[in-house]
């Protein structure tokens, strides 16, 4: 689930002096064609992994993948460690410069975990593993791109694959078919018949959105949907990769205005900064909320508690039948091979078979969004097969553009929080912006 980076305390930034690769023990890498591919051979292996597959559908994938890969390799034993998102990011750097790291991980991609662990050499580049498995072959070029990092952590969207994601990502609109009825509303064609929804809900009595915006980064996906609008793919991809423009410019306060427009408006919950995001599906079901912007990462939660009651779509265009507004999104979070670890091989056959036909077929099965199509399971619901469409459509006119906290090493913690003070109206969408660029200049001065 999309997607914060936590900035790094004093302590963390202590431990990563001595991280893999800062010094003696920095981790060797089999050479390409020459890395050990037999499971079987490896004798009895714990594999210890972490993830962040915590909500119901996406914790009902890993246990059943998990058990379908030692059902294929008994001689070994999957340890998983599973927490939420902000937690995991929390404790990820620490846990890999530790004395028993994990073998596998979930590491978000961008500066901020992916770029940064590369640098303290605490990833293995996937490169001796891909005359095997033919991991760039599987995936369109678009989703390796965001897996990969150019040598020492310098770029993102180049260099070396550092990771494969088994699922797909695209930022859109959950809504209660009930709820629109209602209300005497039709699904939005057009962003200004959801502009004029969101209105409409209001003088109801209703909460237009649900945002529940404790953790930060959820504010980040609405702000993300609104510079679709404002910015258009180009810019925004620009922007996140450093190849010009600024968070001052013109659309993009124009986007920020929006979203102070709606706090302003009662758009939005009360106590929307103090709401715990992974809890959203439960009062989006119950009535708090006639639209819920998120990804597919809800899917399964409010299917079981809304039936084909709940559906999504993309944002939507600026005109009827027009071009399809951009949006975040792209893979979800890739399945990464720490260097330290103790069987690199085994974790590289365990990659494998987690983005194998196989396991997108249970992606599918259990409400995911997969990131390849599925030999044989269709999703069996109407936001499943919503969300596949989207994921089509999203692909076929490439207006998916990365997560925006991929921009800097601090910009989850930064964009994050000058949201959260532009939603509860401390500062103008001006100074917020002004916030973001000092964070994004600085970042890109000493990159």
């Amino acid at each position: 689930m999309r997607k914060p980076f936590v900035v790094l305390t004093a302590a963390l930034v202590a431990v990563s002096a001595c991280a893999p690769g800062s010094g003696g023990d920095k981790p060797k890498t089999p050479a390409p064609g020459a890395a050990s591919t037999d499971v079987a051979k490896a004798g009895p292996v714990t594999l210890t992994v972490w993830d962040q597959e915590v909500l119901g559908g996406q914790n009902e994938q890993m246990q059943r993948l998990n058990a379908a890969f030692h059902a294929k390799y008994p001689n070994v034993t999957i340890k998983r460690v599973s927490r939420s998102f902000s937690d995991l990011e929390k404790t990820l750097r620490l846990a890999l410069s530790g004395s028993n790291p994990p073998d596998v991980v979930e590491a978000n991609q961008g500066y901020g975990i992916m770029a940064a662990l590369v640098k303290a050499g605490a990833l293995m580049p996937l490169d001796p593993y891909e005359q095997a498995y033919g991991f760039r072959k599987r995936f369109p070029a678009g989703l390796t791109q965001l897996n990969s990092v150019s040598a020492g952590g310098k770029a993102i969207g180049s260099g070396s694959l550092y990771g494969v994601a088994m699922t797909g990502e695209a930022v859109g609109i959950y809504y209660d078919t009930d709820r629109l009825a209602k209300l005497g509303l039709k699904p939005p064609a057009t962003w200004a018949e959801f502009e004029q929804d969101l209105a409409t809900a209001k003088s109801r009595g209703e909460t237009p959105i649900y945002l529940a915006d404790l953790e930060k980064f959820p504010a980040i996906h609405t702000f993300g949907v609104l510079l679709g609008q404002t910015t258009g793919k180009d810019r925004l991809r620009d922007l996140v990769f450093g190849r010009g423009g600024a968070w001052t410019d013109p659309p993009v306060v124009q986007a920020a205005q929006k979203l102070a427009d709606w706090a302003r408006k009662g758009y939005f919950p009360t106590g929307v900064n103090a709401a715990k995001y992974n809890d959203s599906p439960a009062p989006f079901a119950k009535g708090e909320g006639v639209f819920l912007i998120g990804g597919p990462w809800f899917a399964a939660d409010l299917q079981k508690k809304l039936g084909d009651k709940v559906r999504f779509i993309l944002p939507p265009p600026a005109q009827a039948g027009g071009a399809s507004a951009a949006t975040l999104g792209g893979p979800g979070l890739p399945l990464a091979i720490t260097a330290r670890s103790k069987h690199p091989g085994v974790a590289a056959a365990y990659l494998d078979f987690m983005t194998s036909p196989q396991a997108m077929d249970v992606v599918t099965q259990t409400g995911g969004l997969a990131a390849l199509p599925p030999p044989s399971a269709q999703p069996a619901s109407a936001v499943g097969r919503d969300l596949s469409a989207a994921w089509k459509t999203a692909s076929a006119k490439d207006i998916l553009v990365p997560y925006l906290d991929y921009s800097t090493t601090t910009f989850l913690d930064t964009l994050g929080g000058v949201l959260q003070e532009i939603i509860a109206g401390r500062k103008t969408p001006q100074q917020g912006m002004q916030d973001a660029q000092r964070d994004y200049a600085a970042f890109l001065a000493k990159r």
